[in-house]
């Protein structure tokens, strides 16, 4: 028993120290936590507001879609942190999805974009894969653009944004720069405000190598790892998500995808002969995570605490799962720590009019008198 505390007293001491040291070695270089490349707080992004206020109106308008049933909002929920709280996202009406619905807050700070990050130009190209894509939003752009031009409140803010009259590539445009107003504040990791706790936790986070993958004001690598997730079987059973997946993997030229039953992941864009990175998905930014359970690509999980035991045994099972993936050994009491550090991650919810559309939309176009003669 003695040796047990002595042990336990001894692993203590060796964690403060190593806080310490890394506390004091950035002091003296003149480095803060934030510039480490470890964590840190996010940067100002310079807005435009006519173009983000127009860019809102947009993100929450169903018109946008196929069928005028959803919007970007269906989806990415602003309750949910730009989520949803469900496994799999419901996608477009008539199918469902294969995949969880990622939360937008921060997004306009990444690099890449989506599970398996097989967009990495600008959100101006994740804009327009989500509303045209057949599985998501289903819409064809020409007549999207049709559609905001016979709305006055839309010609009037597109002009006001600098855009000129309504077209598809402006709300392209558009859309990207709302999601700039999408940014974490208030974490009580960044305001300087964490718990004792979480402060322990953020040790444990250091010390069990978290931040290796975890790194960053984002809290993510930018990279594919496979981490040995459990398929998430709703998307091969249930025929509504199958047909969404199948559309996926035809056009990502995925192999044998009628009979293939698990998600492949980033290999859609580094299709690999031996498919070891088969399976492999892009390291999830860690803010906001109270905001967007359930966790991983697929739902998987239900909570923090679930992620937390998921990786304290090492990750799932998988034939490719990451070399680096290995148990963790924590207490429970790391554990606890580890899950108020994570939580010490997210801010508020953006929920206020700053960020929601509220105004409402009109229920008909109206009518364009001696149409035949307009200017269209």
């Amino acid at each position: 028993m003695v040796k047990k505390v002595a042990k336990r007293v001894s692993r203590q001491k060796q964690m403060l120290v190593a806080s310490l040291a890394l506390a004091v070695s950035f002091t003296l270089i003149g480095v803060s936590r934030a510039d480490s490349g470890t964590a840190g707080a996010l940067p100002e992004l310079e807005i435009n507001t006519a173009k983000a206020e127009l860019g809102k109106r947009l993100f929450f308008d169903k018109r946008l879609s196929g069928d005028a049933a959803i919007s970007c909002a269906s989806c990415h929920m602003p309750e949910y942190g730009y989520s949803t709280n469900e496994a799999l996202s419901p996608g477009y009406p008539g199918n469902g999805h294969f995949r969880n619905s990622i939360g937008l807050i921060n997004a306009a700070h990444k690099k890449t974009w989506l599970h398996d990050g097989r967009l990495g130009t600008n959100l101006n190209d994740v804009t327009r894969e989500m509303i045209t894509e057949d599985y998501i939003m289903n819409m064809d752009m020409r007549i999207m653009q049709e559609r905001v031009k016979q709305d006055p409140k839309y010609v009037e803010m597109f002009e006001a944004a600098g855009y000129g009259e309504p077209s598809n590539g402006s709300v392209r445009k558009a859309i990207p720069e709302y999601l700039k107003t999408l940014t974490s504040r208030g974490a009580p990791y960044d305001a300087g405000a964490m718990s004792e706790a979480a402060q322990k936790g953020e040790m444990v986070f250091n010390e069990k190598g978290c931040v290796s993958c975890h790194s960053g004001a984002l809290f993510s690598d930018g990279k594919a790892h496979n981490t040995g997730v459990p398929e998430n079987f709703d998307v091969f059973l249930d025929p509504m998500n199958h047909q969404a997946f199948i559309a996926f993997a035809m056009f990502q030229g995925v192999d044998n995808y009628m009979n293939l039953k698990r998600d492949p992941g980033a290999y859609v864009q580094w299709k690999k002969a031996d498919k070891s990175n088969m399976g492999t998905f892009m390291t999830p930014s860690l803010r906001e995570l109270t905001q967007t359970a359930p966790y991983m690509h697929n739902g998987m999980l239900a909570s923090l605490e679930d992620v937390v035991e998921f990786y304290n045994a090492g990750g799932g099972e998988d034939s490719n799962k990451d070399a680096a993936m290995r148990p963790l050994e924590m207490t429970d009491t790391e554990k606890a720590n580890l899950v108020e550090f994570l939580k010490s991650l997210s801010g508020e919810a953006l929920t206020g009019p700053e960020f929601v559309w509220a105004d409402g939309y009109p229920d008909e176009y109206p009518v364009i008198q001696d149409w035949v003669n307009q200017r269209n």
